[in-house]
């Protein structure tokens, strides 16, 4: 049985990037995993401070989908180390979301984003869900 997870209030909301609980990377606190995947697409400072300040992951988000400030060259190649590395540090710091992840024992985890076709399963759940797919990594790397 899979567990599908995407909205913050949902049983599994937790395992969303959105959920309100942040990292300590590279020496500075993020509000939530979303805010510091999407400063990481940008080497200009300034613009990583406004994302990491944004009031919600959804401003974080539309900050980073921007593009009026080019994003990192190398951006394709490092995105999902960059992803992996930011969930990880989630689960590590925070029990109640990594013991949340332990409950769902070897179910599959999709997120269930219905436009995001590269992280979620899209509309259709022919994506590829490479969030799914790291969490999953994070919880083995946990239970061993």
């Amino acid at each position: 049985m899979a567990i599908y997870f995407y909205s913050t209030s949902d049983i599994y909301g937790a395992l969303s990037n959105f959920s309100p609980h942040g990292v300590e990377m590279g020496g500075q606190w993020w509000p939530t995993v979303e805010h510091y995947f999407q400063g990481q697409k940008f080497h200009d400072a300034e613009y990583r401070e406004k994302i990491r300040i944004a009031n919600n992951p959804k401003q974080a988000k539309s900050l980073g989908r921007s593009r009026k400030l080019p994003i990192r060259t190398d951006w394709e190649e490092v995105k999902d180390e960059i992803m992996y590395q930011a969930c990880l540090k989630k689960f590590q710091t925070h029990k109640q979301v990594r013991d949340l992840l332990l409950l769902t024992e070897n179910e599959e985890l999709i997120e269930n984003a219905p436009g995001d076709y590269y992280w979620g399963c899209g509309r259709t759940g022919t994506g590829q869900n490479k969030l799914g797919k790291i969490l999953m990594r994070i919880r083995e790397e946990l239970q061993a």
